[in-house]
């Protein structure tokens, strides 16, 4: 029998403010992410370590539910 995949939530999340000036450990946190550009977007995994990463840099994302 064939097994059903559950399908993860996912969340959109696009940097909207520079890096520049930022604190290094929230520049690594926004380069952990992916995120390179201002503008760019990624989707990513709807958990707890994801939520964390937002959290902290919640001033310069934004975050849609995918």
């Amino acid at each position: 029998m064939a097994e059903k995949k559950e399908e993860t939530k996912k969340l959109k999340i696009t940097l909207i403010r520079s890096t520049i000036g930022q604190v290094p450990k929230n520049r690594a946190t926004i380069q952990a992410m992916g995120l390179r550009k201002i503008n760019q977007t990624v989707e990513l995994p709807d958990n707890a370590s994801t939520r964390g990463q937002i959290r902290m840099v919640r001033h310069m994302i934004k975050v849609e539910e995918a």
